[in-house]
């Protein structure tokens, strides 16, 4: 990994990580495909079928990420970010000639490459940021990667909002918005987004910080729920529109408090020491040692992450001595807990057992969030932008609720994550069921309940593959492990769900199918597969525990040590 300057003081990372919430909101401009593909479908004249591989280019280039990925080891935040914006630009770029009809008609295969291209805007968005801070508050991973994932969930709200209040729910008028908005809105942040200093995880400040932040995002999504249904029943004004908008930029702006705070009481924020076993601890171990006395004494904790890598240290010039006396021949691989190389990973049981898990659970929500206009309106609903609010908050709430649960159960009484993945993937066999069964007023109980379980599953991969694998190679490892929902998305919405639709609709004579028949093999496909993932769940949660235990035997993450080779 190349070495990269790092921002010291208290405040950059809090900074940072107010940044990195723009940047997440743009990452979920992928999300947008349910609000425009009903007029890609009409303009361009696409079968159910075409428009649902158009679908799965969308989360093929959502999700595709091994080059952002190996590019966080290599380069500065600001140069993946500068990538997702030229990509979101073309990407849209082309989307918005073929809808806007200003170039038409395109060929089906320059539309499905137009897609992956700006999809995968964010890849480089989101990797770019959740790597950098992830870096930045190594003891605090789960409740990051949650707040992080969260603000990316809610961004298909904030889209919705946007589409109905100011841009006139206009195809057109939105894939513009993609295509200048989005760029600009990337490069304004591209300089606060940095390596920096992380914060001590013994300062009590930095938990009442992730407070207030995961305080102001539920408030924004619920405000969000609330300002779409109002739209749905309320005929607003132009004036009102825009105050309703302005409301939400005031709470995007808000974890910006954090840092004001900091600078407005600099005495509390100064007493911070640097976090041992840190990037930076690394750097002064490596160059000359600081004369320099710390202000506060390091807790039994951080004396352990110093001690970790100063035995590692020791443990390699003992190594090289005896690989220098023919007494051992090479180093041992890593035990779970410690740095992977990716290759090294691979091999892993657990790697895949946890890919797997995911590629099953993601690959099974992101099928209904594909086609969840069309599954509206086969149940009769006609206004589909509530059925996306509703799913985007509660993938939300899951998203951030689980950062937060399972890091305090992981704390508490050390249980794997992967154990809420094995939960939420029963509760998601039940949600498909409803949708299945089509009971009266099932629709918006199962699409809660579904969008829940996605955020559920969606952000618990990202810290245990952390905890599993280490932080050093974690670019490449997540963006693997993000290979399970575009995989997911061809297997079970492309060939499954659109199959299954256009062969409905065929019986009925018509391009647009009507009925729970439309969809409903599909969910009960989809309720099988769930279960088998909840299964294995368990297994790896079984397989896992020890390293959980020794993770987090003080009630706190602490680095295993490094053993004898």
């Amino acid at each position: 990994m190349a070495k990269l300057k790092l921002k010291a003081g208290s405040r950059p990372p809090w900074v940072g990580l107010a940044a990195a919430f723009w940047v997440q909101i743009s990452a979920g401009n992928a999300t947008n495909f349910t609000l425009y593909s009903s007029a890609l479908k009409s303009v361009s004249g696409f079968s159910q079928q075409q428009l649902t591989f158009l679908g799965v280019a969308n989360d093929i280039g959502e999700s595709v990420g091994l080059l952002p990925g190996i590019a966080c080891n290599r380069f500065p935040p600001w140069t993946v970010l500068l990538v997702g914006v030229f990509a979101c630009f073309l990407g849209y770029g082309v989307i918005w000639l073929d809808v806007s009809q200003t170039i038409h008609p395109l060929p089906y295969w320059v539309l499905w490459i137009a897609l992956v291209v700006a999809s995968n805007s964010n890849a480089w968005f989101s990797t770019a940021v959740l790597v950098t801070n992830m870096r930045n508050f190594p003891l605090s991973r789960g409740t990051v990667a949650g707040i992080l994932k969260g603000y990316s969930g809610i961004s298909a709200a904030v889209y919705t909002v946007l589409y109905s209040l100011l841009l006139e729910q206009s195809a057109s008028k939105l894939l513009l918005f993609l295509t200048l908005g989005i760029p600009v809105i990337c490069l304004a942040m591209m300089y606060f987004v940095r390596p920096c200093t992380p914060p001590s995880g013994e300062d009590s400040s930095v938990h009442v910080h992730f407070v207030f932040t995961q305080a102001a995002s539920v408030l924004l999504a619920i405000y969000l729920l609330t300002v779409t249904i109002i739209y749905d029943k309320v005929s607003l004004s132009d004036a009102v529109s825009y105050v309703l908008l302005a409301i939400v930029l005031l709470f995007l702006l808000s974890p910006l408090g954090i840092p004001i705070k900091m600078t407005l009481f600099r005495a509390n924020a100064e007493t911070i020491t640097p976090l041992a076993g840190s990037t930076e601890h690394l750097a002064e171990e490596e160059g000359a040692p600081s004369q320099s006395v710390p202000l506060l004494s390091p807790s039994s904790s951080t004396s352990n992450l110093g001690s970790f890598f100063e035995s590692e240290y020791a443990s390699d010039v003992e190594t090289l001595l005896a690989e220098g006396e023919g007494a051992v021949k090479k180093k041992r691989r890593p035990r779970r807990g410690e740095d992977f190389k990716f290759r090294e990973a691979f091999i892993k049981a657990d790697f895949w057992l946890l890919w797997i898990v995911y590629f099953l659970g993601v690959g099974s929500g992101v099928t209904v969030l594909n086609n969840l206009a069309q599954i509206g309106l086969a149940f009769g609903v006609e206004n589909t932008t509530i059925l996306l609010s509703l799913f985007s908050f509660c993938n939300f709430v899951g998203r951030l609720g689980s950062g937060a649960l399972s890091d305090h159960f992981v704390r508490t009484r050390t249980i794997p994550r992967t154990l809420w993945m094995a939960c939420t993937l029963i509760v998601m066999v039940i949600a498909f069921v409803l949708y299945a069964l089509a009971f009266s007023g099932t629709l918006y109980v199962s699409t809660a309940l579904l969008g829940i379980c996605y955020g559920f599953q969606y952000n618990l991969m990202v810290p245990t593959a952390s905890e599993l694998f280490g932080l050093e190679h974690f670019g490449i490892i997540y963006s693997f492990m993000l290979l399970g929902n575009p995989v997911g998305a061809l297997l079970f919405s492309g060939l499954l769900a659109g199959y299954v639709y256009d062969a409905e609709a065929a019986k009925q004579g018509s391009s647009t199918c009507l009925g729970p028949e439309c969809f409903r093999l599909t969910f009960f496909v989809l309720a099988g597969l769930c279960g088998l993932g909840s299964f294995l769940s368990l297994i790896l949660t079984i397989r896992i525990r020890p390293v959980y235990q020794m993770l987090y035997a003080s009630g706190s993450f602490r680095l295993p040590r490094a053993s004898d080779h």
